[in-house]
This record gives structure tokens, C-alpha cells and sequence, in this order.
């Protein structure tokens, strides 16, 4: 939290701020809160994901885009792990609902966009944003994932997409303080399923977490650090932030070509 509170971002602002401006994109961060291997806190995702929502708004907001960051919806899909003490499920048509009712609000006060920053693998906002268009057809809605908005092959060495070099060097760099030692992880083993078609990805099934791993995780983490961390956050920031000004002010016949 800074001293002032920023305009672009609706839990710190005000109403005698907030209607003398007319934003046009909403940013709606959307986490998960579920265990991340041994040694992560289980509001990973949300810590992340509201790192990269506040700054990639800054960005935007001092390029001159009418930028609005609302308040994060903490709890994403976790229907492969329910068997894990806390993991908090929110089912998609629990995502749906909510998504209708914030979205009322902002075509009522005539925001013009809507990206949903989600933080979360399991979140799969594809459908319901087909849904939203029919609803809710002047407003235009997005979803970015930040963890694939930037390259990060030439940062970290493991693959992985839960809890695994990446996510551990994030968080040594936002909240090293909430790690346990790298010591005590787990080392990320998954199994996978035999059939073809999954390992191809032209066939999908949901994983069922406590059968693929021992720890939850998903990648070896062991190689994490802040400073790759570091350099991942920012990479996504940035482009994330250009997309931001990119859409900003224009109408949807102006974003094609």
C-alpha cells in the first residue's frame, strides 16, 4: 500500500476521485487459493496475480490509458484437488455468475472493457466470456493469463506449471518471507497419463492432483531465485501493460484490421 492512494485501483481510491474520471478498462484480477508444494502459501496465485494487476496498471495509467484495477476474486477452480485440506473450489458456473453481476455494474457506468488477469492454470475463462457476449454485447472482454504473456525459456531451467521454478522464484521475489526453505519442497514429480492423446494434447482430462503427485507440485522448484523471478515479473508487466494502452480508447472495429 502506498501513502496516496492510486486512482487506477478501486480499493485504495475514492468516490471524489473516481467520478471525475471515466475509466475504459476494467482489470478484474482473478487467483486461487490451493497448496503449492510443500514450501509455498496457498494465496500464491493471488499474491502474484496482484503484483502484475497493480503495475501493469501503472504502466498503463501513466501512458495515459483510463485503467480501473478491481478488487481480486481469491478462489479459482479446484475440482482436481478437493481432497486437499483447504483447497478452495470455486466451480465455473460460480464464475459465471459472479462475472454477470460484474459486469452489469460496469456497463451501468459505461466502462467500455473488461480483462479478466488471471493468475490461476485451472481458471478457463474461454467459455464464459463466449456467454458474457451474448449478455453483455457492448462491453468487450478479455482474458490475459500473465504466466504466458512473456517468454521464459531463457530464464528458467525446470519445467513445470504449479508450484515449480517459476512460481517459487516469483515469490522469492515478492514474499521470500512466506517460503519455507527451498530444503524442504518437495521435488515437483508428476506422473502422466499413458494414452496418446493426452501427451499429444489433442485429448484432455482433468488431473486428479493427489494421484499425479506427492506434494501438490508440478516441476522441480529447486533452481528458483528472486533475481529470475525478478526478471519474469517484469517482462510480464511490461507486456502486459502495452496491451492495456493498446485496447485503451478504441472501439472494437479499431482493434482490427
Amino acid at each position: 500500500m502506498t501513502n496516496k492512494p492510486r486512482p487506477f485501483i478501486l480499493a485504495e481510491t475514492n468516490w471524489k476521485s473516481v467520478k471525475e474520471i471515466q475509466y475504459d478498462v476494467a482489470i478484474l484480477p482473478w487467483g486461487a487459493t490451493e497448496a503449492h508444494n510443500y514450501h509455498m502459501p496457498y494465496a500464491t496465485d493471488n499474491y502474484q496475480v496482484d503484483h502484475i494487476a497493480y503495475h501493469s496498471a501503472e504502466a498503463a495509467w501513466n501512458q495515459g490509458a483510463k485503467v480501473l484495477v478491481l478488487p481480486t476474486i481469491p478462489f479459482g477452480v479446484n475440482t482436481g484437488q478437493l481432497d486437499i485440506p483447504f483447497c478452495m473450489n470455486m466451480n465455473p458456473s460460480t464464475q459465471l455468475a459472479i462475472l454477470k453481476d460484474v459486469c452489469d455494474v460496469l456497463v451501468r457506468h459505461k466502462v467500455g472493457k473488461l480483462v479478466i488477469l488471471n493468475g490461476h492454470g485451472a481458471n478457463n475463462f474461454v467459455s464464459i466470456i463466449r456467454e458474457l457476449a451474448g449478455l453483455f454485447p457492448d462491453l468487450f472482454v478479455s482474458v490475459v493469463n500473465w504466466f504466458q504473456s512473456a517468454p521464459k525459456h531463457d530464464i528458467f531451467e525446470q519445467a513445470g506449471d504449479h508450484a515449480d521454478e517459476m512460481e517459487t522464484s516469483v515469490m522469492l521475489h515478492l514474499a521470500p518471507e512466506l517460503l519455507l526453505p527451498l530444503a524442504e519442497a518437495g521435488d515437483g514429480a508428476t506422473k502422466k497419463f499413458t494414452p496418446k492423446g493426452y501427451n499429444e494434447g489433442w485429448a484432455w482430462t482433468q488431473r486428479p492432483w493427489t494421484k499425479i503427485t506427492k506434494d501438490t507440485g508440478s516441476g522441480d522448484p529447486s533452481l528458483g531465485t528472486a533475481e529470475k523471478g525478478k526478471i519474469f515479473l517484469d517482462r510480464c508487466i511490461e507486456h502486459i501493460s502495452t496491451f492495456y494502452v493498446e485496447i485503451a480508447g478504441k472501439s472494437i472495429d479499431n482493434l482490427l484490421k
